[in-house]
């Protein structure tokens, strides 16, 4: 997972309507026992050209024993999350165990990540639980290595 990936998903959500979008993530580590995690998405048209600037998001993500994770997410747009989960072959899968909101930050009560090495390349996939709706698929992407 180290290093910068790249490429484009959809979004999806009973609040809003359906969406393309680019995006950029970047995995650094510099020895100590976690990954910095950042991301940032911009929205496209059908023709994968940029429209406007979309979510930003950095965090921490810290193995523990026994394939164990936890993350520490902020978010843009007035929230930060604590995630916990698993990595295992290629694949981590975690879910939120809190969500913190700004008095300005829209609804979001949780989350489940799912992200997979597919053939090379990062897939993952963002169910999510905000604005009065149950946790059900939000965000997909396919990312290729910079």
């Amino acid at each position: 997972m180290l290093g910068t990936w790249r490429g484009n998903g959809h979004g999806d959500y009973p609040t809003i309507e359906k969406f393309q979008f680019g995006q950029e993530l970047i995995f650094q580590q510099d020895g100590r026992p976690f990954f910095h995690y950042m991301s940032r998405a911009w929205i496209i048209d059908e023709q994968g050209n940029k429209v406007r600037e979309g979510a930003q998001e950095t965090g921490f993500l810290r193995a523990k024993p026994e394939g164990k994770l936890e993350l520490v997410l902020t978010h843009a747009t007035g929230f930060v999350e604590i995630w916990y989960g698993e990595a295992d072959n290629g694949r981590i899968d975690i879910v939120t165990d809190a969500v913190a909101r700004t008095e300005t930050a829209k609804e979001y009560a949780g989350g489940k990540r799912l992200y997979g090495n597919v053939e090379g390349d990062l897939l993952y996939a963002f169910d999510m639980a905000a604005m009065g709706q149950p946790l059900q698929p939000h965000l997909w992407a396919r990312l290729q290595r910079a």
